[in-house]
């Protein structure tokens, strides 16, 4: 899998990256572009993550409400797919990011031990039990809609995943898969107010990942859902305050991911005209923003700050990706977030090492 990234090449010293110059390029030397190849030893590294804690039961947060001393029970009781990795949807996006890297790099080093995973935690029987947590009386919305979000963007990338063993996953997660759709268009209507922050029940950020599987699934009255509720909530939004950002433990932009939404739901022109009064600043190519820095990666919260950079990442690939003549000099801002915050990932503590590198594999494979 190569990433095109436009990047000083100074910058691709703090990868472990191969790095190519484009000599077509004509920009200045932070502009230029340079092809960057994430190598099978950097996959691997990346791999060991979800490895090292999708069967890890403990420590967890669980979420879990109780009815009764008749509901305690530990985590791999109550979610035998989903357990480790210390919360449920670091669990569903730990396993996303096992799926994107054995599509990406088939050769991985732990290949088998990967599908041996993937299919013992997502077995028919597991699912099943998963199920049967989200219809109980107390925890009929657990996860919504982050968590909800990810399931969906796991769901995705089965489906469109060339392998023997991914139709059998991709099938034992469907009751599942549609049971979250479900609950996710009998929520929406009712929801008479975007959720605007910039951690987990942020509503852009749920809808985006959402939509992206509606559209892959074909999955017309998700579609129809989410497009009639991100209008409602966002289609006469303006001079969004991004001075304001970030907040202390923010690992979502809300202002970007607004714009990542609007920017699958919009036609081009609708779009065009959206961020001219949204965000206009954006268009213009001197446009840069400070990447959020951490204090401390020792610290749950504090961490968070390198999930916003790789989030504001794959919002700036993206707008780069879809309208280059209006946003590729987003690319040179992305990497820079990338740049910074990449380097910690593996070998980091556990309270970033558990989730940190699903937003890495994402904001990378948005370009």
């Amino acid at each position: 899998m190569k990433y095109l990234i436009t990047l000083p090449i100074l910058i691709c010293t703090l990868f472990f990256f191969s790095c190519k110059t484009n000599s077509e390029e004509s920009q200045s030397i932070k502009e230029k572009t340079v092809k960057m190849e994430l190598t099978l030893d950097q996959a691997n590294n990346l791999a060991s993550l979800p490895l090292a804690c999708v069967q890890k039961e403990y420590p967890n947060k669980t979420g879990h409400t109780l009815g009764s001393e008749e509901d305690l029970a530990g985590p791999r009781t109550l979610h035998p797919s989903f357990y480790g990795c210390f919360d449920w949807h670091s669990a569903v996006h730990g396993h996303w990011s096992m799926v994107k890297l054995l599509k990406t790099h088939p050769n991985l080093q732990e290949a088998e031990r990967l599908k041996l995973v993937l299919t013992s935690n997502l077995s028919k029987e597991n699912i099943a039990t998963e199920i049967a947590y989200f219809e109980g009386k107390h925890n009929k919305n657990f996860e919504r809609t982050y968590g909800w979000g990810w399931l969906l963007k796991l769901a995705e990338e089965l489906h469109t995943w060339d392998d023997p063993i991914a139709k059998e996953l991709s099938q034992n997660l469907q009751p599942l898969t549609d049971l979250i759709a479900e609950k996710l268009i009998d929520y929406l209507p009712k929801l008479q107010y975007a959720v605007r922050v910039g951690t987990h029940s942020n509503t852009a950020f749920g809808l985006s990942f959402a939509w992206d599987y509606a559209q892959t699934a074909n999955h017309e009255a998700l579609m129809n859902s989410i497009r009639a509720r991100a209008l409602y909530f966002y289609e006469n939004d303006q001079a969004c305050p991004i001075g304001w950002e970030p907040s202390g433990a923010d690992f979502l932009s809300p202002c970007f991911e607004e714009i990542d939404l609007m920017r699958r739901i919009l036609s081009e022109v609708e779009f065009k005209q959206w961020m001219t009064k949204f965000l206009p600043d954006m268009a213009q190519p001197n446009f840069d923003i400070e990447v959020a820095r951490v204090g401390d990666r020792e610290d749950g919260q504090l961490v968070h700050l390198d999930g916003l950079n790789f989030s504001r990442a794959w919002v700036f690939y993206g707008l780069a990706k879809q309208y280059p003549e209006a946003y590729r000099h987003l690319d040179v801002v992305a990497n820079n977030h990338i740049a910074y915050s990449f380097p910690n990932l593996v070998g980091d503590n556990y309270e970033g090492g558990h989730w940190l590198g699903s937003f890495a594999i994402y904001a990378l494979d948005a370009q």
